[in-house]
């Protein structure tokens, strides 16, 4: 199947404690159906300090299921993503506005 989320889409949050956050999918792991948002989901992570870094706590982006997530269409707004022929080339399309993704 298709994805229809890629890494560097505009994402909104539809449930969680982020709901309504946005942000851009910075990686995706197809097969475990999650993909990690920057500015979402964040957890705190404690680091050791070593000869080339600080220590201390850092906030990092964990992921999200995909199916928590929807493309932003030019408005804004959640959309869901179809699919169509342009041509010979198959492309992403936003199912409010119609535009290509």
């Amino acid at each position: 199947m298709a994805a229809k989320l890629r890494k560097g889409d505009k994402v909104i949050v539809l449930a969680g404690k982020d709901k309504g956050a946005k942000g851009e999918i910075k990686s995706i792991d197809p097969k475990a159906g999650k993909a990690v948002v920057e500015g979402v989901n964040m957890a705190v992570r404690h680091v050791k300090q070593s000869q080339n870094s600080q220590g201390g706590r850092t906030p990092k982006a964990m992921p999200i299921q995909l199916s928590n997530l929807a493309a932003v269409d030019a408005n804004g707004k959640a959309t869901r993503v179809g699919f169509r022929m342009d041509g010979d080339n198959k492309v992403r399309f936003s199912k409010t506005t119609g535009d290509a993704i």
